[in-house]
C-alpha cells in the first residue's frame, strides 16, 4: 500500500493506494509518504477541488465493504456537485431503510472522493458526518460546492 499526504481547509488527508486503486482517504498525515501516478493525480484533484473547481474524480477506486456498502457508495458517486440527495431518497432505490444507508455512509472509506457530505437528512437536514470536524467539516464542503443555495434553508 502506497500513501500520499496532502494538505486542505479541512486538514490534513492522506490518500492511500493499493494496487493502482484508491483505498481510503484519512485524516491525517502519513509518515509513510510514497508517490505514484494515481496518487499524484488525486492529489491534484483534491487540490482543484478545495480550490473551488468542480474536477472530476475520476480515479480508480477499491473501497473495501460490504455489497450494501458498495451499492450506497456507488449512488452517492453518481450524487453531481453542488446537489444533494437524503438518507431517505437512497434508501427507496436500495429498497433500504435510511439508518443502513446512514451507517454506510460513516462506513465511507474515501470521503470527499466518493462524496457522502453530499447526503442529508430529511428535508435537507445537515446530519453527521465522521470526517474531520464532523458536521463542520460537512457543512463547510457543502458551502465549498455551494449546496446551500439548493437548499430551503441556510446553515
Amino acid at each position: 500500500m502506497s500513501q500520499l499526504s496532502v494538505h486542505s481547509p479541512v486538514g490534513d488527508l492522506t490518500i492511500s493506494e493499493e494496487d493502482g486503486k484508491i483505498v481510503s482517504l484519512d485524516w491525517g498525515w502519513s509518515p509513510f509518504q510514497q508517490e505514484n501516478e494515481i496518487l499524484l493525480k488525486a492529489k491534484n484533484l483534491l487540490e482543484h477541488y478545495f480550490d473551488g473547481e468542480n474536477p472530476k474524480f475520476d480515479l480508480p477506486l477499491n473501497p473495501h465493504g460490504t455489497d450494501f456498502q458498495k451499492n450506497v457508495w456507488k449512488i452517492m458517486c453518481e450524487i453531481p456537485y453542488g446537489s444533494f440527495l437524503t438518507y431517505g431518497e437512497i434508501s427507496k432505490r436500495l429498497n433500504s431503510h435510511a439508518r443502513a444507508v446512514g451507517m454506510a455512509c460513516g462506513r465511507n472509506p474515501i470521503p470527499i472522493i466518493i462524496p457522502c457530505h453530499r447526503v442529508l437528512g430529511q428535508n435537507g437536514k445537515l446530519t453527521g458526518f465522521s470526517g474531520g470536524e464532523g458536521v463542520e467539516t460537512k457543512r463547510y464542503l457543502l458551502e465549498l460546492e455551494d449546496v446551500g443555495d439548493n437548499l430551503s434553508f441556510s446553515f
